[in-house]
C-alpha cells in the first residue's frame, strides 16, 4: 500500500464581493457548510466604482489535521521524511457560469490564529453571515477575533507559495506540498490550514477571472472531497525468483540481485533481536550438496557491487528494510562450474538465522527482436472486500506465446513469470471513474512488488466508497517502446462497509 488519503476537517469560502446591490460588500458572509469552494477575481462589475474599489475576490480556506499523519508515521504506515510525498488534491466542480482560463492559483500556509468553518451555505446572495469570513476568523465568548489582514492571514514568501497554472480552467489541482506537511509534522511551522487563492497579480488585474469552483468536504461525491494524499514507492523487488549471474551483457546495476528475509514470529513480522533496525546482517552464498538438499562446502566468492564491499568477498552486508524485513544486494559471476542451485545463508558471525534457496539463471542475447505479450490473472481475487481491511492481491502471469511440448503439459506446471516493472490502477465500474490512476511517474506509488511467488500489491479498502463494484487494471513496462502498456484483462470486486 503506497497511498494514504487524509480528508479535510474544515473548509470554507471567504469573499469581499459586492452583494446584489453592488454597494454593500459581503465581507461578513459565511459559506462553511456549502458543498462548493469558490475562487475568483471580478473587476468592474459596477461602472460607478473607482478602480481601487472595483476589485472583488473570493478565496478558499482548508484545514487538514496532522494528528492522523503523525500517528500513521509512528506506526510505520507512512515512510520516514524524504521517502514520501504529500499532494493537495482539489477537484473541479462543473458549473454554468463563466470559466476563466490561463491563470495561476497559489496555495499558502495560514498564519496567525485558528479559524472556524461556520454553517453558512449562501454563495449567491451572501445572506448567511457568520465566522469565519473576510474580516474575522472566529467568534468566542470573549469577542470577535479579526484577521490581522482582511482576507485571511497567511505566509506569503516565495518558500511558502505553491503555485499551479490552469490553462483551460477545468483542471483539478494536484500540488506537491511535501515540504509544508513535513514542517507541520515536526512543528517547524504551525498547522493553521491552507489559503487557496488567485495569485496577487491576478487578484489585482484589470480584468475578471470568474469563476473557479471546487467541491468541498461536504459534497455528496465521495471521490471529489479535498484531500492530502501521501504517495510513495512501497514496492519490494525481491529477486530470489529471478536471480541472474553477473554478465557482460548487462550494465553494473542490472547485474545486482536483491534478496529479502522476512522474519515472521507467531504470524507477525518481528525484528531479529540481535540485529534490530540499526544493525547489519550478513548473507553468504553456498553451492548445494549432491542432491541439492542443503548448502555444502565453503562460501562462494561474490563480485563487488551492491552490499558487497570488495571483490571476492564471502559476505554481502545487508540491512533493515522495515519491521522484520531485511535485504541485501549482491552479484555472482557465472563459470563453467557454476551451481544450478544456490543457498543463501543469513547470519551474524556464528549466529545463523535462515537458509534459503535460489535457482540462478544466465543472461542471454537474442538473434531476433521478441514481442513480449502476457496473460495475467489475480489468483486470490475475492468477489467482496470490506472497508476495514487491507487486501493483498497476488498475480500470476505468463508469456502469451508460451508453447510447451506435449510431455511438458503432462508433467510440468506453468512457471509464474515475474513482471519487473508493473503498475496497477482501480476504476469504478459503473462510470469507469479512475479511483486510483496508474502511478508510473516519479513517485511510482502504484508499482507492484514481487518475490519468489510472483507479483503482488496491497490495497487499503478504506479508500473506496462502499456499495460499488471496482476493477483492477494492470500495465507492464515495455522497454522496446520505453512506455507502459495497459493489459487487456480486468479483475472485478465489490466493496462493502461491514462484514456480515
Amino acid at each position: 500500500m503506497a497511498i494514504k488519503r487524509y480528508e479535510a476537517s474544515a473548509d470554507t469560502t471567504i469573499t469581499n464581493a459586492y452583494k446584489m446591490d453592488l454597494t454593500t460588500r459581503a465581507t461578513g458572509s459565511n459559506m462553511g457548510a456549502a458543498d462548493i469552494l469558490e475562487v475568483f477575481h471580478i473587476y468592474g462589475a459596477s461602472t460607478t466604482l473607482i478602480a481601487a474599489s472595483a476589485s472583488e475576490n473570493s478565496r478558499a480556506i482548508l484545514q487538514f489535521p496532522t494528528s492522523g499523519i503523525v500517528s500513521d508515521r509512528s506506526q510505520g504506515l507512512l515512510p520516514a521524511v524524504g521517502s514520501v510525498k504529500f499532494y493537495l488534491r482539489m477537484f473541479n466542480a462543473e458549473h454554468g457560469a463563466t470559466l476563466p482560463k490561463d491563470y495561476t492559483i497559489n496555495v499558502h500556509p495560514m498564519s496567525g490564529s485558528q479559524w472556524t468553518e461556520g454553517v453558512g451555505v449562501d454563495m449567491d446572495t451572501y445572506l448567511d453571515s457568520g465566522y469565519c469570513n473576510w474580516t474575522a476568523s472566529y467568534s468566542a465568548s470573549a469577542g470577535i477575533n479579526y484577521w490581522e489582514n482582511s482576507g485571511g492571514d497567511y505566509f506569503s514568501g516565495a518558500a511558502d507559495t505553491y503555485s499551479t497554472t490552469l490553462t483551460t480552467g477545468t483542471e483539478n489541482i494536484l500540488l506537491d506540498l511535501t515540504d509544508l506537511v513535513e514542517d507541520w509534522i515536526d512543528g517547524t511551522k504551525p498547522n493553521r490550514g491552507l489559503m487557496v487563492k488567485l495569485s496577487s497579480s491576478h487578484e489585482s488585474a484589470l480584468e475578471s477571472y470568474y469563476t473557479k469552483r471546487f467541491f468541498s468536504r461536504t459534497t455528496q461525491y465521495f471521490y471529489k472531497k479535498p484531500l492530502l494524499e501521501a504517495r510513495w514507492d512501497s514496492s519490494r523487488k525481491d529477486q530470489r525468483g529471478n536471480f541472474y549471474f553477473s554478465s557482460s551483457l548487462a550494465p553494473a546495476g542490472d547485474n545486482l540481485n536483491t534478496v529479502y528475509l522476512y522474519n515472521y514470529v507467531r504470524g507477525q513480522l518481528r525484528n531479529i533481536p540481535s540485529v534490530g533496525a540499526t544493525g547489519s546482517i550478513l548473507v553468504s552464498l553456498y553451492s548445494g550438496s549432491a542432491r541439492n538438499t542443503g548448502p555444502t562446502g565453503n562460501a562462494l566468492k561474490q563480485s563487488v557491487g551492491g552490499n558487497v564491499v570488495s571483490n571476492l568477498d564471502l559476505n554481502a552486508t545487508g540491512g533493515w528494510v522495515s519491521t522484520g524485513v531485511y535485504s541485501a544486494s549482491l552479484c555472482l559471476t557465472s563459470s563453467s562450474t557454476a551451481p544450478s542451485q544456490l543457498f543463501d545463508m543469513w547470519h551474524s558471525g556464528s549466529l545463523q538465522f535462515h537458509t534459503g534457496s535460489i535457482y540462478p539463471e544466465a543472461l542471454t542475447a537474442h538473434a531476433y527482436n521478441p514481442t513480449e505479450r502476457y496473460v495475467s490473472k489475480i489468483v486470490n481475487l475475492r468477489k467482496l472486500y470490506y472497508t476495514h481491511e487491507t487486501a493483498r492481491f497476488r498475480l500470476f502471469a505468463r508469456q502469451k506465446d508460451w508453447s510447451p511440448t506435449i510431455y511438458s503439459k503432462a508433467s510440468k506446471e506453468i512457471s509464474n513469470y515475474c513482471i519487473e516493472s508493473g503498475s496497477y490502477k482501480v476504476i469504478r465500474i459503473v462510470d469507469e471513474y479512475e479511483v486510483i490512476p496508474f502511478g508510473t511517474g516519479s513517485s511510482q506509488h502504484t508499482a507492484m512488488s514481487y518475490d519468489v511467488s510472483g507479483n503482488y500489491f496491497d490495497l487499503d479498502m478504506g479508500m473506496f466508497e462502499e456499495g460499488y463494484a471496482y476493477a483492477v487494471k494492470l500495465a507492464y513496462y515495455n522497454g522496446a517502446i520505453g512506455a507502459y502498456e495497459e493489459q487487456p484483462e480486468e479483475f472485478r470486486f465489490r466493496v462493502e462497509k461491514h462484514e456480515p
